[in-house]
């Protein structure tokens, strides 16, 4: 089977797919006899790649695999097909998950902590539901409380292939500009302790967003389970 081939077969299949596909399971679609070699299938993929370059849409690697996609810089024009104006994330659950990512494991206490308050039981619910964030392990501590990571789901709803692949502190925007975007509160005007989450912090945005880390999370790196 000649390459052309091989690569009409890998772009129909990411596009019937739905979602992200690795190599072993773009090479189980391919009969016996016919299964090309591992490097023609990377050989394909990259050729896609380069064929989508200049057009509005793009093939991307994320966690779980390969992902035929809109082009980010296509988003504006996209969202217009929706009347709906999407819903944006709370500060509140955007800190909490940025916690997450970057010191993971970590408890609910020591995010409270490094936040000043208390995470409300909606906030980890909310993440956990949206398969960003799981249970990781507990901590050898009395009442063991419960260690927190995130997963293959978050790294690929923000187009991210590993871990090492978030942002540092110095290539987050400034926190004014990413509360004019995702429409959260100022500075000053967060609600209280207890009307910290009451916002919850739902749901979901028409694509992927900027996250702002604390400052006290510069240094740490965080692994994936």
């Amino acid at each position: 089977m000649d390459n052309q081939r091989i690569k009409h077969i890998v772009e129909s299949v990411l596009l019937a797919a739905g979602k992200p596909l690795d190599l072993d399971q773009l090479l189980a679609v391919f009969g016996d006899g016919e299964k090309p070699e591992r490097e023609d299938m990377r050989e394909a993929v990259t050729a896609l790649q380069q064929d989508y370059a200049e057009r509005g849409i793009e093939l991307v690697e994320v966690a779980s695999g390969y992902r035929i996609q809109v082009s980010q810089a296509m988003e504006p024009w996209v969202s217009r097909l929706t009347e709906d104006k999407p819903t944006r994330y709370s500060r509140a659950l955007l800190e909490t998950l940025a916690l997450v990512a970057y010191r993971q494991p970590i408890t609910r206490g020591e995010i409270e902590d490094i936040r000043g308050v208390s995470v409300s039981s909606s906030i980890m619910k909310t993440l956990q539901e949206r398969e960003w964030v799981r249970v990781v392990g507990h901590r050898d501590v009395p009442g063991r409380p419960a260690m927190y990571g995130t997963t293959r789901q978050f790294l690929d709803y923000f187009n991210l292939n590993g871990l090492d692949d978030l942002p540092t502190l110095m290539e987050l925007r400034d926190i004014d500009t990413i509360n004019a975007e995702l429409d959260l509160e100022l500075p000053g005007q967060e609600h209280g302790p207890g009307d910290d989450e009451a916002a919850d912090d739902l749901t979901d945005a028409a694509s992927p967003v900027a996250v702002q880390v604390p400052v006290d999370v510069a240094d740490s790196n965080g692994t994936l389970h």
